[in-house]
């Protein structure tokens, strides 16, 4: 083996965010700066001689040329076999049932999640354990501190590995095992849903879309909805997976999937419509006219749990990050099961997880999942809709309403300001840190003030503390405004305000939420002096 080690010079810019390390192409394209990442990662896990490491992306540009680096420099830093994703293909989901299902080592997946792709668009990477999640605060604080004085890289000398057909390869003595992106996903998904159930949905008049957004998760809807269910083709939409996603942003929200939103929305609407993100792990779930929020579709999925086969013996627990909506926290309760409130970021689910204290959980930002792995799994939710779906057969806006009946509904919204000066975003969450000691007791109309808070978290499994987390402005009457700057943009800065009003007058569970969230709005504009510091008159994107 031709070992070389490579002079390189640290970079101060490698800290690891919510979701690994994402910036601009250009910027990995830099000499040495993706290899100086690998390395730190490698050099912070401590890698057994001959381990399996699990490799795949979301396929977006870069992901080729990345992974025949990376076999290269697993090969040099002692890595027996490497698990590649066929062409590099392997959703974040199915990346983290393959770490689990092979028990490999753990895993680096390349993506950018919902962030636009293409030679200018973004590109990431981050490491997941061996339990198939994100590496926690601790690995990734270890990697950002080596990054800081790395001053060389392990890589081999050697031509590229083919990674199009299934089968395995010698890199230099390190085997690299090609594997068919979407077969143990599928296999997965039909242990945990009735695919019979859903056949008989999808065999009758119910109509179905699902939006891959031109971005991972069409070869997974093409097996399971259309091999493996019975779907018919026109019922797929954009299920090519591109470099660049089409030229969309493969973000699956109101903003970003319009043209599903366009059909959902349109005349002769289809009955169910869907969609996923860049890397598979997002979901939008959508009824004929009618939006489902994250945090209702996780209350909905926890509620309704028991009738998918996956679950049939009931759940342990829910959690969801603190910026979610509490509706799955009244679902809990109902089911006398613990709900755990957690700093935004996959990995805080993972312990608890691993612990047996959950077994779904969510987020608001189009996230949800459960203990089957240990990521966010849009594909997943879909399914499970779908099972809903087929056992009731009521109309998703039918189901979402009942439950509001029964549960009381969580009004809630999310109002997205993207691509900000960061100083500018910076400036409205001091000037609210500075304030917030004068704002309890406050009246702003028919709102008052009970407390202000700085999120922070202990971890209930192995005590680390998670602190800034997110600015809570909580009102009397249990309504809630948090603002919290967003750590997966390469772009400036996202800051996100999330505005959340129980009501359980049935006669108002009609209201469009940005109407009965209007005056909570205006509050949240006022406190943060939004428009005066950031010069923006309205949000990116609502969701």
């Amino acid at each position: 083996m031709n070992v070389q080690t490579i002079t390189s010079q640290a970079f101060a810019d490698q800290k690891p965010g919510t979701s690994g390390l994402r910036k601009k192409v250009a910027v990995f394209q830099q000499t040495h700066y993706l290899e100086n990442f690998v390395q730190s990662i490698f050099d912070s896990i401590d890698v057994p001689k001959g381990a399996t490491l699990t490799l795949g992306g979301d396929g977006r540009y870069y992901n080729r040329d990345a992974i025949q680096t990376i076999l290269k420099m697993a090969a040099a830093n002692g890595f027996g076999r490497v698990l590649v994703g066929q062409a590099g293909i392997l959703s974040t989901p199915a990346a983290s049932c393959v770490i689990r299902k092979y028990k490999t080592f753990g895993g680096i997946i390349l993506s950018a999640s919902h962030n636009p792709g293409g030679v200018d668009g973004d590109f990431g990477i981050k490491y997941n354990i061996d339990n198939g999640g994100p590496a926690p605060e601790k690995i990734t604080e270890a990697i950002f501190e080596k990054s800081k004085t790395i001053q060389n890289y392990k890589i081999i000398d050697a031509q590229d590995v083919s990674i199009d057909v299934i089968g395995e390869t010698d890199l230099a003595g390190m085997k690299v095992q090609v594997i068919d992106a979407v077969a143990d996903y599928a296999e997965l998904m039909e242990s945990l849903f009735d695919f019979n159930a859903i056949k008989d949905l999808l065999a009758s008049a119910f109509r179905m879309k699902f939006d891959a957004m031109h971005a991972v998760t069409g070869p997974y809807a093409q097996e399971i909805f259309i091999n493996r269910l019975g779907a018919t083709a026109d019922s797929m939409m954009n299920c090519v997976p591109l470099p660049d996603f089409g030229g969309g942003h493969p973000d699956p929200n109101l903003t970003y999937a319009h043209e599903l939103v366009d059909i959902i929305y349109g005349q002769n609407a289809p009955d169910f419509g869907a969609a996923s993100d860049g890397d598979g792990d997002r979901n939008m779930i959508l009824g004929k006219g009618f939006f489902v929020t994250p945090s209702d579709s996780l209350a909905l999925i926890a509620a309704n749990a028991k009738m998918v086969k996956g679950y049939a013996k009931g759940i342990a627990g829910v959690a969801r990050s603190m910026p979610t909506s509490g509706a799955v926290d009244m679902v809990a309760k109902s089911l006398d099961i613990p709900c755990f409130e957690t700093p935004t970021g996959w990995k805080f689910f993972g312990n608890l997880m691993d612990a047996g204290k959950v077994t779904l959980c969510g987020e608001e930002s189009f996230g949800t999942g459960s203990s089957h792995v240990r990521e966010k799994d849009g594909l997943w939710a879909v399914l499970f809709w779908l099972n809903i779906l087929a056992i009731k057969r009521q109309s998703v806006e039918q189901i979402v309403k009942r439950h509001w009946l029964q549960f009381g509904r969580n009004v809630y919204s999310r109002h997205d300001y993207e691509d900000l000066p960061l100083d500018a975003a910076n400036g409205v969450i001091e000037h609210l840190r500075k304030n917030f000691s004068t704002m309890t007791g406050k009246a702003f109309g028919r709102y008052t003030i009970k407390t202000c808070d700085d999120f922070s978290y202990t971890d209930p499994i192995d005590g680390s503390v998670s602190t800034k987390q997110g600015l809570r402005i909580l009102f009397t009457d249990g309504s809630r405004i948090v603002f919290r700057l967003s750590g997966t943009g390469t772009s400036g800065a996202t800051l996100r305000i999330y505005l959340e009003a129980f009501e359980p007058d049935t006669s108002k569970h009609d209201l469009d939420a940005q109407i009965a969230l209007a005056e909570m709005i205006q509050i949240a504009l006022q406190i943060s002096e939004l428009k005066q510091r950031t010069g923006r008159d309205k949000p990116t994107v609502i969701t």
